[in-house]
């Protein structure tokens, strides 16, 4: 049996057991704790839960939009992922443009007002119909900032020039693979207050040894039930990709965390997935056709195997 998912069940456990409770940014309150590392064995099969139903092509589909060096939740939404919506959805409610309902702290309030639960639900359709079908209004607010995407493939340096550092780093690993410097930065100081979200998933680094790759991803923020299941396979998924670009097998994925929470609306439902059976971990097959990381789509990516325990549903803190 993999020990991939034990692994993070493990990191629940002790903040469950180990945690102290915090207020935090969303109002929602979480258990915290300060500092955790989880090392995942990628040749043990693709780590993608199994003690819930994960939704694999939500990530790829993001992953492929950081990759593309887009911010605007256009494209997410063209390939029916909505991960991002309620960033997007509050810039708009709190514009001066905005004439519709009251939706203060409409993430809070849809939890426990079931009427208004139903016109945030109205508004939120509404506004994503508005960004399909209008140009304009989906640069304004569509648009998240300077994002993942923006960092990744676009980094503006103080002379005015950009850095696309993904490109960057893939190049390095193949003409240099021993390199300690194989690293790419989300956190980018000056342009934090211009971001929907700052990166929670501030750096990552690339490390070869005996032909395998490999990931160590540092996470300042970890949303432990809902975000932390989409990183692990996010990054995993980049560390397949970019290997088979250069043409190496995969190493581990090594995720350390800084501040790891449950917020206090998930303790339930992190229960439930706690005395759930762990099944076997699903296969990841990509088109061996295409080569770069950059020409790769979403049906050039494939999981094979994957028959997880049913969906566990939960608040999103925004």
């Amino acid at each position: 049996m993999s020990k991939s998912e034990h692994t993070y069940l493990d990191l629940c456990k002790h903040v469950i057991e180990n945690g102290v409770k915090k207020d935090d940014r969303t109002g929602t309150g979480t258990i915290s704790t300060f500092g955790y590392q989880m090392r995942f064995d990628l040749s043990e099969g693709f780590p993608l839960l199994t003690t819930k139903r994960i939704p694999f092509r939500l990530i790829a589909s993001e992953l492929l939009w950081f990759i593309k060096g887009d911010t605007n939740i256009k494209y997410l939404l063209q390939n029916n992922n909505n991960i991002w919506n309620e960033w997007a959805f509050k810039k708009w409610v709190e514009s001066s443009e905005y004439y519709g309902p009251d939706m203060t702290d409409f993430g809070l309030r849809a939890q426990t007002d079931q009427q208004f639960g139903q016109e945030y639900e109205k508004q939120m359709e509404a506004f994503k119909e508005k960004i399909l079908s209008d140009d304009d209004f989906s640069k304004v607010y569509g648009e998240l900032g300077n994002v993942y995407g923006k960092q990744w493939r676009d980094w503006r340096t103080s002379s005015g020039e950009t850095i696309d550092q993904l490109k960057d780093v893939i190049e390095t690993i193949k003409k240099n693979p021993y390199s300690r410097r194989l690293i790419v930065s989300a956190w980018n100081p000056e342009d934090v207050p211009m971001m929907a979200l700052p990166p929670c998933h501030t750096l990552f680094q690339f490390y070869v040894s005996e032909g395998k790759l490999s990931c160590q991803l540092y996470q300042r923020s970890a949303d432990i039930f809902l975000g932390i299941p989409f990183n692990i396979a996010s990054y995993s998924l980049l560390t397949h990709l970019i290997a088979h670009e250069c043409g190496l097998e995969v190493g581990e994925f090594i995720h350390t965390l800084g501040d790891a929470h449950i917020y206090v609306n998930h303790v339930e439902q992190i229960n439930i997935q706690l005395e759930r059976e762990v099944k076997e971990l699903p296969k990841l097959i990509l088109n061996p056709d295409k080569k770069s990381v950059f020409e790769i789509e979403m049906e050039d990516i494939k999981i094979e195997g994957y028959e997880p325990h049913p969906t566990i549903k939960a608040p999103v803190a925004v």
